[in-house]
């Protein structure tokens, strides 16, 4: 289908969780001096204009990244994810968002390389140009799923994989499953992060489920809701499900998680989760 186009939600609440996990995760990478490989498999434009028609239509950053990344009391867990986007709008008015890969591009090191994917006609060229003279990246536009399959391992035999499909397609929750299952066969010590949202609260029980019955060890599950549960149409939550988490990564999002409800959502309403799928 490809009509889905992550401007149009760029920065909100369920950009600073996504963007939060993958700054813990990539930093903790970095504590190794053994180079890696991140990989995005639906990597989107890469950069975000916030005063364009998209964002602006929808206005979603405003409950987001608006509402954090000038607070005084910032905790020590968001300290990289917040630099990038300050590195973006050096003149404290903020214009633009990164994407995962931007965010990555700023956080890996000259050792690390970026695969980075996508498929729809109009962010594929964006991302092309954004990376061009980055030569730790690679972009192609093709199937992110069969990432997991051609480019896994990576040599170094160490890496994050993003998974952050648009689920337009009901048939998505089952895609990603049985990807991060070919993903994981191969490349079994990597870290698998998959991003997804909640808008029917039994399609997420019925992945998590499935990813149970892989047999998969270390399976995290982080969740930031702004509301309760809802058979109405609508995004209330959004979570992280992280393979092989770095051992830090539990107890650093127990530490943010509730600074981040207590920002972004200042009703109280949702809530937060830290817990584990299937522990060691």
């Amino acid at each position: 289908m490809l009509s889905y186009r992550h401007s149009f939600h760029a920065g909100n609440h369920a950009d600073v969780l996504k963007h939060t996990v993958q700054s813990l995760i990539i930093s903790s990478l970095n504590e190794k001096d053994k180079p890696y490989l991140y990989l995005d498999t639906h990597a989107g434009a890469g950069r975000y204009q916030l005063s364009g028609e998209h964002a602006e239509r929808t206005g979603e950053y405003l409950e987001g990244i608006a509402r954090i990344w000038q607070q005084d009391n910032i905790p020590e867990e968001l300290a990289a994810y917040i630099g990038v986007v300050k590195n973006l709008n050096p003149g404290g008015k903020l214009r633009y968002y990164p994407g995962s890969p931007l965010i990555a591009r700023f956080l890996l090191r000259e050792c690390d390389r970026l695969q980075l994917t996508e498929l729809h006609s109009s962010d594929f060229p964006l991302l092309r140009n954004e990376f061009l003279k980055d030569d730790r990246a690679r972009t192609e536009r093709t199937d992110g799923y069969q990432q997991l399959k051609s480019k896994l391992p990576p040599p170094s035999r160490r890496g994050l994989i993003l998974i952050d499909p648009p689920y337009e397609m009901k048939s998505d929750y089952q895609d990603v499953v049985k990807s991060i299952q070919e993903g994981y066969k191969r490349f079994g010590t990597g870290v698998f992060a998959l991003w997804y949202p909640v808008v029917l609260r039994q399609q997420i029980k019925r992945m998590c489920n499935e990813l149970e019955a892989t047999g998969i060890r270390r399976i995290l599950q982080i969740e930031l809701a702004v509301r309760p549960d809802s058979d109405q149409r609508g995004m209330t939550a959004s979570g992280m499900i992280v393979i092989n988490p770095p051992w830090k990564l539990e107890q650093q999002m127990k530490n943010v998680l509730p600074w981040l409800h207590k920002v972004l959502v200042p009703a109280g309403t949702g809530h937060t989760k830290v817990s584990w799928i299937v522990p060691e």
